[in-house]
């Protein structure tokens, strides 16, 4: 572990050192909802306001943020458009190049989570092109933007704001030089300040939980996060379906949520190799093809890959490269996973 300082001068002296070369500030800290944020964060952390208030004076609000924050791919494209982004020749060598290079680090985390290590490498791949592109805004600005300047979200964006303040102190960085996504996803996960504080490990065992340079860190906390929103091991993720036309108008597949059993979709004539009990809580997912609609049935894992991301577009996504990269990998190599944490397709 790294020597222990008081957490309120870590955060006071990165604060006021960061600050003091930030340009002119876009966030007016003398806005009601700025200066309540202030308070309410200074208090409950037991943090000094004065490097608060310097912290958000370097901040800057981003209208790029707020446009992207419009228009998302999972709710602008439909799957038959939405696929192609991710289910690519080179994203599928590239994963299965990855796999190679860190098998280590993606066995050891799919053994301590149950998760198979092609979904960890998947969520990757869909996520950062397995780590190269981890967002170019500063995590600072998309945040502050979102938490001040977005109402419909603001109050979830003030606390994951409060968080990556606390986050900052915690790892010993610069938070005016953390990157990432415009929604203020960090590291080869996209984790949210949050999510990074609870679901983060230290797979190293250096003190130091690293999601930017550390895959060993990068896996496991990626499939602690899963094991976390309630991976079952073994378990499959989807299968596909068909519904008669006469029945369709009565289904709903287009609610992210485990409302229905294998036995209750099958009562209502939606046909599927079901692969589960009867009793297993389970979902229709109507997604859009060139051709029409089609079907699939998803599983609790389906859902809880969609913990990562709520769309079943992502979910259909990580789980067909999941696929595609165990079966590049398993053709080059027969037994390359850790067997015990295998899992159905």
């Amino acid at each position: 572990m790294r020597s222990r300082v008081h957490a309120g001068e870590v955060l006071i002296g990165l604060l006021l050192g960061a600050a003091t070369a930030a340009p002119a500030a876009a966030i007016d800290v003398h806005r009601p909802e700025v200066k309540r944020f202030i308070d309410e964060v200074a208090a409950r952390d037991s943090l000094s306001k004065r490097p608060l208030r310097k912290l958000l004076r370097a901040a800057q609000t981003q209208p790029a943020i707020l446009d992207a924050m419009q228009r998302p791919a999972e709710k602008a494209k439909p799957w038959y458009e939405y696929r192609p982004i991710f289910l690519t020749e080179r994203r599928i060598s590239e994963g299965a190049e990855f796999w190679r290079s860190h098998r280590q680090d993606l066995d050891r985390a799919s053994v301590a989570s149950g998760v198979p290590p092609e979904y960890l490498a998947a969520i990757l791949g869909v996520e950062t092109y397995y780590g190269r592109q981890t967002g170019n805004y500063r995590v600072l600005d998309a945040l502050a933007t979102l938490a001040f300047d977005y109402p419909a979200r603001a109050p979830f964006f003030r606390d994951e704001l409060e968080q990556f303040i606390l986050l900052a102190r915690d790892l010993r960085v610069d938070p005016l030089a953390v990157k990432g996504s415009y929604a203020g996803a960090m590291g080869a996960p996209q984790f949210m300040p949050s999510n990074y504080r609870r679901f983060a490990v230290d797979a190293s065992a250096d003190g130091h939980i690293d999601l930017w340079h550390d895959w060993g860190d990068v896996c496991a906390s990626v499939g602690n996060y899963l094991k976390e929103h309630g991976w079952n091991v073994a378990e499959p993720v989807l299968s596909e379906a068909r519904v008669d036309a006469a029945r369709a108008d009565g289904l709903d597949g287009r609610t992210l949520a485990l409302g229905d059993t294998v036995r209750s979709l099958l009562d209502k004539g939606v046909q599927f190799d079901a692969q589960l009990p009867p009793d297993a809580p389970a979902m229709l997912i109507a997604f859009d093809e060139a051709d029409g609609v089609h079907y699939r049935v998803g599983y609790n894992n389906f859902y809880v890959i969609t913990r990562y991301n709520h769309s079943a577009l992502y979910g259909m996504a990580v789980h067909e490269l999941a696929q595609a990269l165990r079966e590049r990998v398993l053709a080059e190599d027969p037994v390359p996973v850790a067997t015990s944490a295998r899992s159905a397709p």
